[in-house]
């Protein structure tokens, strides 16, 4: 086949050709926000899944819809070095410069834009890494006490404010919201709050690993009640039968019901995974129809460049010790597992080994279930840990 014309896209955050099954999950969305711009009540979306499920993917088609649909959109990641102030700032601040075209709105959006600069002033002692390009001077007494909790609500509010007097809403869509500190992930949820009690228009679509309710939950304790935890899964065989399907069929080929068979068992429905075996599985196949062989074959290449892409990056992120861990947790199987049995498997006591679950916990690496259980975030890690440390020598 073509390989010029393979419509498959594995990559971080690439859309596939065929965003099957999430139809119901986008319209969800999208009646949460517009409930916004109309002043109902509604609770902001955190979408919880591990890696390669498609949250990104899905988060950046939910902010399209949105736009599609008029509302005011930031799209931020969260990084593990950033704070939230510094990822913040900068789309407050186009967001605002973009309202202040209008002309109703432009009094209300300039007053936020003064706002932003006391808030950046008075921040940036505490987060050196706060920098945004200040278009006004800053108003005295406008989110300028140095307070993260008071001041970003402040900021927020001035924004909905805006948005509601240009007839819209602000939906925030975050990712990686798990890298956000506890202390700043309580302020936001704080002006989110504030926000929903004032019926202030401004919303936040947020994306994350499975850790991030609890997170969320230890940062402030009515989270709970103020956002809906919506986890994203494998797809459904249905859905990842059409997103392989689908693209294959709209460029007039085929493939044969047995070759799709051999493509869910091996990739469990992860959507990631769906992309990296329909693209090797094209290249392979000389014609159509792609057969069973085509994606037995296919297979090899597709672990391959898993192993050399998505599974490798993280694993070189990895301290030997963090290694070892992952190693004995693999030794288990795909988990979770209790933390006794991978320390047992480690030959020591779990107290000996708490530090280093902690750093891949914060690193995004595994996550607790329940507990004194540990899993990993990332689907299939188990197997390529014992084929990137085979045998005993990691011991």
């Amino acid at each position: 086949m073509d390989a010029l014309n393979n419509p498959f896209a594995p990559g971080a955050g690439t859309p596939p050709p065929e965003l099957a099954g999430r139809d119901l999950l986008r319209e969800k969305i999208r009646v949460a926000i517009e409930r916004v711009r109309r002043q109902r009540p509604a609770k902001s979306v955190l979408l919880i899944g591990l890696r390669g499920v498609g949250k990104t993917v899905l988060l950046d088609r939910m902010r399209a819809d949105a736009e599609a649909n008029g509302i005011e959109t930031m799209r931020i990641e969260a990084p593990e070095d950033r704070s939230l102030p510094a990822i913040l700032a900068p789309q407050m601040r186009l967001a605002l410069l973009r309202l202040s075209r209008l002309a109703q709105v432009r009094s209300l959006a300039e007053q936020g834009l003064r706002a932003l600069a006391g808030f950046a002033k008075a921040l940036k002692v505490k987060y050196e890494d706060l920098e945004v390009g200040l278009d006004f001077d800053p108003e005295p007494g406008l989110a300028d006490n140095g307070d993260l909790e008071h001041d970003l609500q402040t900021l927020i509010e001035l924004l909905g404010a805006a948005a509601r007097k240009a007839g819209t809403a602000v939906a925030m869509f975050v990712d990686e919201l798990q890298y956000v500190p506890e202390k700043e992930l309580g302020a936001l949820i704080t002006a989110l709050h504030r926000a929903a009690q004032r019926q202030v228009p401004v919303t936040m679509v947020g994306a994350g690993l499975p850790q991030l309710p609890g997170q969320m939950g230890r940062a402030k304790s009515y989270a709970e009640r103020l956002f809906d935890f919506t986890t994203i899964g494998p797809l459904p065989s249905p859905a990842a039968v059409q997103a392989i399907r689908k693209p294959i069929e709209d460029l007039g080929f085929k493939v044969e019901d047995g070759a799709l068979d051999i493509i869910l068992t091996q990739t469990r429905g992860y959507a990631y995974f769906l992309q990296e075996w329909g693209k090797h599985a094209w290249d392979v196949a000389s014609g159509s129809p792609i057969t069973e062989q085509d994606v037995i074959a296919a297979s090899q290449a597709a672990v391959a460049a898993l192993d050399e892409s998505f599974f490798r990056v993280r694993f070189e992120r990895l301290r030997p010790a963090e290694k070892k861990y992952l190693r004995a947790m693999a030794d288990l199987g795909p988990g979770p597992h209790r933390s006794g049995d991978i320390a047992a498997g480690l030959g020591g006591k779990v107290t000996a080994y708490g530090l280093v679950r902690s750093q891949l916990i914060a690193k995004g690496m595994v996550w607790s279930p329940s507990h004194g259980d540990t899993a990993f975030t990332v689907p299939l890690f188990d197997e390529f840990m014992r084929r990137i440390m085979p045998g005993n020598d990691w011991r």
